[in-house]
């Protein structure tokens, strides 16, 4: 038989914590919202959504209903040959293919070079060489490219890479230092025993890497990777400036190239600038929760 007056006791307290928590819950409910927040979010929301809205639009209207002096208004009818011209007229396919290149070979290069060399530094932090290291590469993300864009252009020109294959590496240059200071938060969370027991069982450094760690690596290394394939995607000067041959050029650099060719095309513009765009958008879209959870997790950690 249980004690009437435990019963009773633990009866109460139940109904205390649950009025205790109907409490918090009517205070929530009641709590009165950030208006000075809500309109900051707003306003932000509108300085990205306002000019993608003007852009499609503009690109989905005919030639006449471009030049009408009003972007706002919606395309009457909606005309995709402006897509068309554009496609021609930038020799849309090559470009794009350089793009996704030298995007691609960024992103693997950051991703492969960043990691190696975080993981080198923070197992051997001790070691005054690795920790003044890290210490110099970190200090170039602050040296942004235009300091440096006098000697760079030289020294590609020097060494034959003035072409895409030259902005590819560069971009992983510069990509470097903020990839390694993600890369290095994170490998500290990793517990070294799981390293320890791999080598007991005779695995050498390099295979504990490629089979044990970069694995590990892999929720960071795409958070890395979206970063790396924006600024690539999305990068104008350093591709306008190290590349030679106006025919191998990414696609930021070609919008500027035929801009005087739309001349009052606006329509045949805009269409050129959202085919531009449009893969970073959906890239980004579809990824950011990755960055999102790549750089709280790392932070966290």
């Amino acid at each position: 038989m249980a004690n009437p007056a435990i019963v009773t006791r633990s009866v109460t307290s139940s109904s205390k914590n649950a009025d205790q928590v109907r409490r918090r819950r009517s205070k929530v409910g009641k709590e009165r919202p950030n208006i000075g927040l809500t309109v900051l979010l707003v306003v932000c929301t509108q300085t990205v959504l306002v000019p993608i809205y003007v852009t499609v639009t503009m690109s989905l209207k005919t030639t006449a209903q471009s030049v009408d002096g009003n972007a706002f208004s919606l395309p009457s009818p909606i005309d995709f040959s402006s897509f068309a011209a554009a496609w021609e007229l930038t020799n849309f396919p090559r470009a794009f293919t350089i793009t996704v290149l030298v995007t691609a070979a960024t992103v693997i290069g950051t991703i492969m070079l960043a990691s190696l060399a975080s993981y080198a530094i923070v197992r051997n932090w001790d070691r005054r060489l690795f920790r003044w290291s890290f210490f110099y590469l970190l200090a170039a993300m602050f040296l942004p490219f235009p300091v440096v864009a006098l000697s760079q252009i030289k020294l590609t020109g020097i060494v034959g890479l003035a072409n895409p294959g030259g902005v590819a590496l560069l971009h992983i240059m510069f990509q470097l230092s903020f990839s390694m200071l993600l890369f290095t938060a994170f490998l500290r969370s990793l517990p070294e025993e799981l390293e320890e027991s791999a080598r007991l069982e005779g695995a050498t450094t390099w295979q504990v890497f490629w089979q044990l760690v970069f694995p590990l690596l892999a929720p960071m290394s795409a958070t890395v990777g979206i970063f790396a394939f924006l600024a690539s995607w999305n990068d104008f000067a350093m591709p306008s400036l190290i590349t030679a041959d106006p025919s191998l050029q990414t696609l930021p650099v070609l919008q500027q190239i035929f801009q005087t060719q739309f001349s009052n095309n606006y329509n045949v513009a805009f269409a050129s600038y959202l085919m531009a765009m449009a893969p970073a958008i959906i890239v980004y879209l579809f990824t950011q929760r990755w960055v999102m959870a790549g750089v709280t997790q790392g932070a966290i950690k």
